[in-house]
């Protein structure tokens, strides 16, 4: 099966670094049925005392209402969601051709789960989402180191 590639928007917010901020983070999307396919919380690398949650998707008027309860709001960051059966060396490939075409890349965050992948890339400027695009379909055919 062929790779997609395609751009998403991650709804973003920063909390006080504490446990159960997470789950009081996306409490609300969660209820109002939200059925998120990318959950991320890390430490600011900044702020000391500071986490960033980013979810995705939080599609629709209610869904929205709801992730803005928890104070997530869309972020500004251009993001590529890129889902496909995986192959040895496809991360690689994909990392390789980005940097290869001068396109710096602000986050990769890939995972393979049985025979299938899923990555989030985030870029600097929209220009630089839209190059990496084709790059990445193209790497993902012959994904050899």
């Amino acid at each position: 099966m062929p790779i997609t590639v395609k751009r998403i928007v991650l709804w973003r917010t920063e909390v006080d670094n504490q446990p159960g901020a997470l789950a009081a983070t996306t409490e609300p999307p969660a209820r109002a049925g939200a059925d998120l396919t990318v959950v991320m919380g890390y430490k600011h690398p900044t702020s000391e005392g500071k986490a960033v949650i980013e979810v995705f998707p939080i599609a629709g008027r209610k869904l929205a209402v709801a992730a803005e309860a928890a104070g997530l709001h869309t972020a500004s960051i251009p993001t590529l969601l890129v889902e496909g059966d995986n192959k040895p060396g496809l991360g690689h490939a994909v990392a390789r051709s980005i940097g290869a075409a001068g396109i710096n890349i602000s986050f990769f965050v890939a995972q393979v789960i049985g025979r299938r992948f899923s990555a989030i890339i985030g870029f600097e400027a929209d220009e630089d989402a839209r190059k990496a695009a084709p790059l990445i379909k193209k790497a993902a055919k012959r994904p050899k180191g």
